[in-house]
């Protein structure tokens, strides 16, 4: 029994913050999921506010795709939350047994994850940790997207410091990037997920999480007509819009992509939508499709959750029926038929009465003068102290902390915790939100890339993402501008974009016909730097001079960038062909195939060649022009 409230039957799950559960409400006599933190995080502060976290956010989201909190509480140092069970299987189960899927069950399944979703957006939320494990689908055919313990409000940014959030092969370019998350992070890993439905892979592998992390920021993901030949470009289309690297490429939600989604749906025959692809086990497909449920027939997969040994079962049931008392004493009258005296009756009631007065004695010292501080976090300062007095106990003092991720006024932590044994008439130290703390942004403009930083984090203010470029009034390394600006009023933990100056612009000189040692000169008296490409080519500038440069002649460079020289082989020259006595089209044939240019000088009417502009045997420079007179 959890809190008096949730008989646990079975185990469903384990994971790497907690421990899922079957459990039965006896107060409302209905199967409930129970998800029951680790005992060992349950001391971490910032585990049970992901945990309360989770609750508040999907108690907001009221949607028939996603899994319903019914309850959150604490008990001892299990903090819990109750949620809707779902008797079947996950996308993950269904993707192991059948491999790829048709692209009509695989659309199916993704519409409506889309639009729990796309609820979840549009009240403000960002799951992020999509995943096909997060996705349920009961054995009724319904679609439930679960686990949203990672969500965070919109306008949150949040950094990643010492770990990634997420399963790394669902996660969008920048949240491993910048560890920022927004709606389109969910419609990447959505993306993703089609790609494995339709084609029973995952889009980037790697025999590591650093080479999968590395693939997503310099690879798109691959078309999935690539892995299953013959797919519709429309299929192609919808799995590059939603897993673009850029953010800006993808819809803007998930109910931007999940109309793009239905109108695709529209544009497939049945023929392909029910096209069996070759990654697809056999089993199953040979079924017809139900298009009264969410999923084909062959993905009904019925998997209840294991029940517990029954050595167990039946241990567990004797170690709670058992009730370790001495047994009664006789009735008095009884004790007059055995003959008994009345000194020998009132010597047994004595004794009675004597063990229960030490057995109450003994439960007073243990437990009776003690009771445990309730939950109250997310509480109100005055829902608190209520519950306290509910409880026979009173606040001791209240202090006030900034917090980003407790909303202003309510309890974010206790002295002693939530849980904790406390004399009856005990006090309690209540930490209340004051909200995100609000600062200014430092003008940072002008000072040094490594101070403005510091700055920065001294106001609580995380540099962000640095970009460079010319200035002809700050000097190279400064900081030219910030975004957002100075003076502006941003939470702390808010990331702050810097642009820094490259020094001023040079324009590159064109020195292209120049000898090297000339050509050196003049680049580093502006300021460059000089690299002698080992490549040699042929060209109409003199062998060792300059016959191409890069960046080109007007291009702009900062102090110190370099310039490449690819100096000239000379001409290339051929061999030309003697064409006299031949008719002019063989002739200009001839000499086209040889890598001249011909023009044609006719005499009276005639068609055949009895000069040429350069003699037959000699040499000319390829692509050079021959003239060819013809009588």
């Amino acid at each position: 029994m959890l809190d008096g409230r949730y008989r646990v039957d079975a185990l469903i799950a384990v994971g790497g913050m907690a421990t899922v559960y079957r459990a039965v409400d006896i107060r409302l006599d209905r199967v409930v999921a129970l998800k029951v933190m680790h005992p060992a995080l349950a001391a971490d502060v910032s585990f049970v506010e992901r945990f309360i976290r989770e609750a508040k956010s999907v108690a907001r989201l009221d949607h028939p795709n996603v899994v319903g909190v019914y309850d959150q509480g604490a008990e001892g140092a299990n903090v819990y939350l109750a949620m809707e069970y779902i008797a079947g299987c996950t996308l993950r189960d269904v993707l192991r047994e059948r491999g790829a899927l048709r692209p009509r069950a695989a659309l199916d399944i993704l519409e409506p994850i889309l639009a729990a979703l796309g609820a979840a957006h549009r009240a403000g939320l960002v799951h992020r940790d999509m995943k096909p494990e997060n996705v349920l689908i009961g054995d009724d055919g319904r679609v439930k997207v679960a686990d949203f313990g990672l969500v965070r409000a919109v306008d949150t940014v949040t950094q990643t410091t010492g770990a990634v959030l997420g399963t790394v092969s669902y996660l969008a370019p920048e949240q491993i990037e910048h560890g920022t998350a927004d709606p389109r992070v969910d419609v990447y890993a959505c993306g993703v997920m089609l790609h494995e439905m339709l084609t029973g892979a995952k889009p980037h592998t790697g025999d590591s999480a650093a080479q999968v992390l590395y693939r997503h920021l310099n690879e798109d993901v691959p078309p999935p007509s690539a892995a299953v030949p013959g797919l519709p470009a429309v299929l192609d289309d919808l799995v590059a819009t939603a897993a673009a690297r850029v953010p800006e490429a993808r819809p803007a939600d998930a109910v931007g992509f999940l109309a793009r989604v239905r109108v695709a749906c529209e544009e497939l025959t049945d023929a392909q939508l029910d096209s069996v692809p070759p990654g697809a086990t056999e089993e199953g497909h040979d079924n017809a499709y139900d298009r009264t449920s969410v999923i084909p027939r062959a993905l009904r997969t019925e998997r209840p959750p294991p029940p517990l040994d029954p050595a167990a079962d039946e241990a567990a049931l004797n170690r709670t029926s058992r009730l370790e008392t001495s047994p009664p004493p006789p009735a008095p009258r009884a004790l007059r038929r055995a003959g008994l005296p009345r000194r020998g009756t009132l010597a047994v009631i004595v004794a009675v009465v004597l063990a229960l007065g030490i057995g109450v004695g003994v439960w007073y010292i243990n437990t009776g003068q003690f009771t445990q501080v309730p939950p109250l976090l997310t509480k109100t300062e005055k829902e608190a102290e209520k519950r306290l007095h509910d409880s026979g106990l009173s606040v001791k003092s209240v202090k006030r902390q900034y917090s980003d991720s407790d909303d202003r006024g309510t309890v974010m932590g206790t002295d002693p915790a939530s849980g904790a044994r406390i004399r009856g008439n005990g006090k309690v130290t209540l930490t209340i939100s004051r909200g995100p703390r609000i600062v200014a942004v430092p003008d940072i403009v002008g000072s040094e890339l490594d101070r403005a930083r510091d700055e920065l984090r001294a106001k609580g203010l995380p540099p962000g993402m640095v970009t460079r470029a010319f200035s002809d009034d700050v000097p190279k390394g400064s900081v030219i501008k910030s975004d957002p600006a100075p003076g502006s009023k941003r939470r702390t933990g808010t990331p702050v974009a810097l642009t820094v100056s490259k020094g001023e612009a040079i324009e590159v000189p064109g020195v292209s016909g120049e000898s090297l040692d000339d050509a050196r000169s003049e680049l580093e008296e502006e300021g460059l730097k000089v690299a002698v490409s080992p490549k040699r080519v042929f060209s109409d500038e003199d062998k060792g001079d300059v016959a191409k440069q890069s960046p080109a002649e007007g291009r702009t460079l900062a102090e110190g960038g370099k310039v490449t020289l690819t100096l000239s082989k000379g001409q290339d020259m051929v061999e030309v062909p003697d064409v006299t006595d031949k008719k002019a089209d063989e002739a200009k044939k001839t000499l086209e195939d040889a890598g001249f240019t011909v023009g044609v000088s006719r005499w009276f009417f005639g068609d055949t060649v009895w000069d040429q502009s350069v003699d037959g045997g000699d040499e000319a420079p390829r692509g050079s022009r021959i003239t060819i007179r013809v009588r």
